[in-house]
């Protein structure tokens, strides 16, 4: 491997929802918490399971597998919410995503990632940024820019204004 080729290895955060690997970069994870109690704040979307204080600072808590049609993510011992960071409007702002278990920090290189595919998945293509290949699995990587929209954004931030 060259080392132009090493500078290109991005890392990714993997996690689970039900059976699925999905991953994340981790440029954009700032931290994973166990998931504990949420506070639900009342005419927020379903999606939004409420708000937690992290040192401080309100943060909604989306629980991807209802945005992404899943179903209801159960509180298991492995259940965690994952902190990322997203760019509101010029503004960092913090999310947490729940998901039912983070599995590891891995390298892909841009030759092990595939474009999205355009049909044959329940997911919004959108929302991919690719499929990574790895031994014998296909992990889902996220644009989580692209995972909510500018009104649910929007009402996130405004839920936790208010709080």
């Amino acid at each position: 491997m060259s080392e132009t080729e090493t500078m290109e290895t991005l890392q990714y955060l993997t996690f689970k929802l039900e059976e699925e690997l999905f991953a994340l970069g981790i440029t954009q994870v700032r931290e994973v918490l166990e998931f504990d109690q949420v506070t639900k704040v009342p005419q927020t979307p379903d999606m939004m399971r409420g708000v937690i204080n992290l040192r401080g600072s309100v943060v909604p808590v989306i629980d991807l597998k209802l945005k992404f049609g899943m179903g209801k993510t159960e509180k298991t011992v492995n259940t965690c919410v994952i902190m990322v960071e997203l760019d509101l409007d010029g503004e960092m702002t913090l999310i947490g995503a729940l998901a039912d278990s983070v599995q590891e920090v891995i390298d892909l290189e841009p030759g092990q990632i595939e474009p999205p595919p355009k049909i044959g998945t329940h997911l919004n293509t959108d929302l991919i940024k690719g499929l990574g290949k790895r031994e014998n699995q296909f992990i889902i990587i996220l644009e989580i820019e692209k995972i909510f929209t500018s009104d649910e954004l929007a009402l996130m931030q405004t839920a936790t204004d208010e709080n």
